[in-house]
């Protein structure tokens, strides 16, 4: 993903921290980031959180049981609108607090709420707690609110500027920077004093949030039901546990699929023996693409040397919340999500399969 952040720098004494679910995308990228950030459903699936909270690994079993019943709605909850997917968020985030407080003791918890103010920065300042705390005057809080709209207004403009590549990552990075330092700066005035002295009490230690590596749910289970493997018996992702997989829908006649098909078959072909696992789901789009037989020859016309599954009946593709094809997505040794693409990843030039390559060699990198 290009670097530009979308949330601020902070107050003196207020920790500046990268918002986890609040990274712009690149043209082709989705972004999983609902109208307010998951901070608690991302942070907590990380090995550096669970070192920082000092969880055994029975707490983090807990923990990993508590995600496995949020995940697969969390998850297509992305393609929702923008109300319903706020709402959707909120039910669930308040579905895992309650089944970590049966998993974490009283000072973990604790050191979570605080982790969980550091990752909103800046906009700390919006929380009920906060202002409660810190005794912010209506008067404060709409001068907050109007600078964060600024704020808001002003980075989508960046990343509309990405998209339509009027700019560069680096040009946006500059600007972005920016308007860091004018909010910061605007922040500052706002509030008083004893205000600021008041946050570090209420964010505790700083936490480093660039160690955070997960912030995505674990990749949905493969289903089998009404759909049907093209070759031998399949596969399971949880039977590729310490494995980098590589999953693709596509439809065998959509020209755009077609063109990324080079960028899977040089993937397997460069690391497979490295521990790459690519799988391949073919979701019918039209009526030739219904047909078992005429998808199987495809995919041998193809050169596909990986397993592909014949979604006829699309439940896989709604398990995965999947609206376009092609879509691609990376999935790490633990089985978590960690990038997707939609689309042809190269579109107008835009350098898509060099980035998930550069991310899946990372990820093979990556101790277990």
């Amino acid at each position: 993903m290009n670097p530009v952040l979308r949330c601020v720098s902070g107050l003196v004494l207020l920790i500046l921290v990268t918002c986890l679910c609040g990274l712009p995308v690149s043209y082709g990228e989705e972004s999983a980031s609902p109208a307010a950030p998951p901070y608690l459903l991302q942070m907590i699936r990380d090995d550096a959180v669970h070192e920082e909270l000092g969880l055994d690994e029975t707490a983090i079993q807990g923990v990993d049981e508590a995600l496995a019943e949020v995940d697969p709605r969390w998850w297509v909850s992305r393609i929702l609108p923008a109300e319903e997917q706020a709402a959707e968020v909120s039910q669930l985030t308040e579905i895992l607090r309650g089944r970590l407080a049966e998993v974490l003791d009283e000072g973990q918890r604790e050191r979570l709420i605080e982790l969980e103010r550091q990752a909103a920065g800046t906009r700390v300042l919006e929380q009920d707690d906060t202002t409660r705390q810190l005794a912010i005057t209506p008067t404060q809080a709409q001068q907050l609110s109007d600078r964060f709209d600024t704020t808001d207004a002003e980075v989508a403009r960046i990343q509309q500027e990405i998209a339509d590549q009027k700019i560069d990552t680096d040009q946006a990075s500059q600007q972005t920077t920016a308007i860091q330092q004018e909010e910061r700066q605007a922040l500052l005035s706002i509030l008083s004093d004893d205000q600021r002295r008041k946050i570090g009490s209420l964010i505790g230690e700083p936490f480093d949030f660039s160690s955070v590596k997960r912030t995505y749910p674990r990749a949905p289970e493969l289903i089998t039901e009404d759909a049907t493997w093209l070759d031998g018996d399949g596969v399971q992702l949880t039977d590729l546990r310490g494995k980098v997989v590589v999953v693709f829908f596509y439809a065998f006649q959509c020209i755009n699929c077609q063109r990324n098909f080079p960028h899977y078959l040089a993937w397997q072909r460069d690391m497979a023996d490295d521990g790459l696992v690519v799988i391949g789901i073919q979701t019918p789009e039209t009526s030739a693409e219904r047909d078992r037989n005429k998808v199987a020859a495809a995919k041998d016309a193809d050169g596909f040397e990986f397993p592909v599954l014949f979604d006829q009946a699309a439940m896989n593709w709604q398990a995965w919340g999947t609206t376009m094809w092609p879509s691609t997505y990376v999935i790490d040794k633990d089985g978590f999500i960690r990038r997707w693409w939609q689309g042809e990843m190269n579109w107008k030039g835009t350098p898509g399969e060099q980035q998930m390559r550069t991310t899946i060699e990372e990820l093979l990198a990556e101790p277990r």
